[in-house]
């Protein structure tokens, strides 16, 4: 009979889901291969097997952060009304930040010299952002201003309020989610084009 497979998925899993933990709550100092292990209830020989060491852990976790984030951003239906898309991108941001907030943490962590794989990841998960603007630059419902400031300015205020509630930092008496959602339309209001108006009004058709 063949031997049972224990360093599968599913512990690879595991091990990067401790070590996102351990780097967004403790900082880079905390990530260890002995004390990832050992929190997995598994050995180092483990870890070595599945990812060949530190450096490589640290690649797959920032890989792994990429792909749930960039997932929830590109899962956003394109409609005719590129205004909305972008709230709706603004949503799925939050979303992806609330249920994965090791990985979140990750995302904007300086641990490891970004490689080449990390840039393009990177500029993976921004591009249903710039694309979306970009959409309605081109379709005057936003103002005949550069697509990258536009997005740019929308994920700073995604990434400031969601920090502020993972790290508890909201005031009190504050809802999140609405807050959050009025300051994504007010933002895109400000961007609106006189003839985007109308357009940004009408209920969003899918392609």
């Amino acid at each position: 009979m063949p031997r049972p497979k224990t360093h599968d998925d599913a512990l690879r899993r595991r091990l990067l889901e401790r070590a996102g933990e351990l780097l967004s709550t403790e900082g880079p100092a905390a990530v260890s291969l002995r004390k990832i292990a050992t929190d997995v209830n598994t050995s180092t020989t483990a870890v070595y097997s599945l990812f060949g060491g530190k450096p490589a852990l640290l690649d797959a976790l920032y890989d792994e952060a990429f792909h749930r984030f960039g997932t929830h951003l590109a899962s956003v239906a394109v409609t005719e009304n590129p205004a909305e898309d972008l709230v709706q991108i603004g949503l799925a941001y939050r979303r992806s930040a609330l249920a994965d907030p090791q990985f979140y943490s990750v995302l904007y962590s300086k641990v490891v010299e970004p490689t080449r794989a990390m840039s393009r990841a990177a500029g993976r998960t921004f591009a249903p952002v710039i694309n979306t603007v970009r959409r309605a630059v081109e379709g005057k419902v936003f103002l005949d201003e550069d697509p990258e400031q536009i997005a740019m300015s929308m994920w700073g205020i995604a990434h400031g309020l969601v920090s502020l509630e993972l790290n508890g930092n909201l005031p009190p008496g504050i809802d999140p989610a609405a807050t959050y959602e009025r300051a994504l339309r007010a933002h895109g209001r400000g961007w609106l084009a006189e003839s985007g108006e109308a357009a940004a009004a009408k209920p969003p058709r899918t392609r």
